[in-house]
């Protein structure tokens, strides 16, 4: 009886464990925990029956089956080189970089069987195609066109299954090594024109400032010396016109005048040039004046007045090198009036022998026999004194 009593309590017991065991396992069938930015597909017996969103989720134990769990955040890949040929038969290899988000589960699960490598094929494809209308020059500047037009045909194909393509980048488009080269000889002779272009720019508007510059000093500088000439003249003319109204203010006469003329006269000899004295025409008046006014004869009523002998040039002591002798009483022009007593004559035994040029000049020759007064009359008295 023992022994029945034992096996019965172990049978019991295992029966007991056995439940506990298929009620846990119930339990963690039923309960599923999905975590955040993820999401899980329930197929029951077989068939699509939910979507399984973050959180806790309960299922029908043995009956309810989830797949693998879907990343719903935006995805970044990078796909290898792919071999393009151009429209100018050149070929390029290019990386592409593709941002992707999965927004429907059910989609992305029965819409396509690998979406990832999906992309991948629909990306060289698209990308063959837009590159394959340009040439190396167009599809190395126009990345942001190439850019869109690979969005725009990846999001079209991909929103059946469940997929948003964001953004379709060219990481690098790689020539092939020859054409490197040529593109770099290329870009080292644009260069090298630009540079020479922006020197000659450079050149010429330097030369150009240059010009105007000079062009503006030149004009500075006349301007300045106009209004110098032009100051200077008017500075000439007050000094002119003061004299002349201090001349006609003092009213000088004829003697002081003249004595001024003749002072003049030796600045004409001034400087080392001259060789040539002129005798204005001028002078005969200028000596006319100086004798009126110094050595007119005094009034004969005058009381005491006696007349003096008249001296001649030629009686006058001189020089060896005086070569004429001029007789006061034979030139009359020069304004030195001379005095005789009554009777007296004067002659002259040889002529004088002249030549003149006209504008108030002239040169002469004078012979050696001066005029002498006659026998038996008085010598005429000389000239007073001033």
């Amino acid at each position: 009886m023992d022994s029945s009593v034992s096996a019965g309590t172990i049978a019991t017991i295992v029966v007991v464990a056995i439940v506990v065991v298929l009620v846990l396992v119930v339990l963690f069938r039923a309960v599923r925990i999905i975590p955040q930015a993820s999401a899980g597909v329930v197929e029951r017996l077989g068939k699509y029956h939910k979507t399984l969103l973050p959180g806790l989720n309960l299922l029908v134990p043995f009956i309810d089956r989830v797949r693998p769990l879907i990343d719903m955040r935006e995805q970044v890949v990078s796909f290898p080189p792919q071999p393009v040929i151009t429209e100018d038969n050149l070929v390029v290899s290019i990386d592409t970089v593709v941002y992707f988000q999965v927004t429907d589960a059910r989609a992305a699960t029965y819409e396509i069987a690998n979406y990832l490598g999906a992309v991948e094929q629909l990306t060289t494809t698209t990308l063959r195609n837009v590159v394959g209308g340009l040439n190396l020059e167009e599809a190395l500047t126009s990345r942001d066109n190439i850019n869109g037009q690979l969005r725009i045909v990846l999001d079209e194909a991909t929103g059946k299954w469940g997929i948003r393509v964001g953004r379709v980048e060219l990481k690098a488009i790689d020539p092939p090594a020859s054409i490197q080269d040529s593109m770099e000889q290329q870009m080292r002779a644009e260069r090298s024109r630009r540079a020479a272009i922006l020197t000659a720019e450079g050149t010429k508007q330097s030369q150009i400032l240059e010009a105007e510059g000079m062009r503006q000093s030149a004009i500075l500088r006349a301007e300045g010396e106009a209004k110098a000439q032009v100051l200077r003249a008017q500075g000439e003319a007050e000094a002119i016109d003061t004299v002349f109204n201090a001349i006609h203010q003092g009213d000088p006469d004829p003697k002081l005048l003249a004595y001024q003329y003749l002072q003049t006269l030796p600045k004409l000899a001034e400087g080392s040039a001259n060789k040539l004295w002129i005798i204005p025409s001028e002078l005969t008046e200028a000596l006319s004046g100086i004798g009126q006014g110094f050595f007119a004869p005094k009034n004969p009523d005058a009381p005491g007045w006696t007349p003096k002998p008249t001296t001649k040039v030629s009686e006058m002591s001189t020089t060896p090198d005086l070569a004429t002798t001029v007789d006061l009483e034979a030139e009359p022009d020069l304004g030195f009036p001379t005095a005789t007593t009554p009777g007296s004559t004067s002659r002259s035994e040889t002529g004088a022998t002249g030549t003149g040029t006209g504008s108030g000049s002239g040169t002469g020759t004078a012979a050696p026999d001066a005029v002498t007064p006659d026998e038996g009359t008085t010598p005429p008295a000389a000239p007073a004194a001033p």
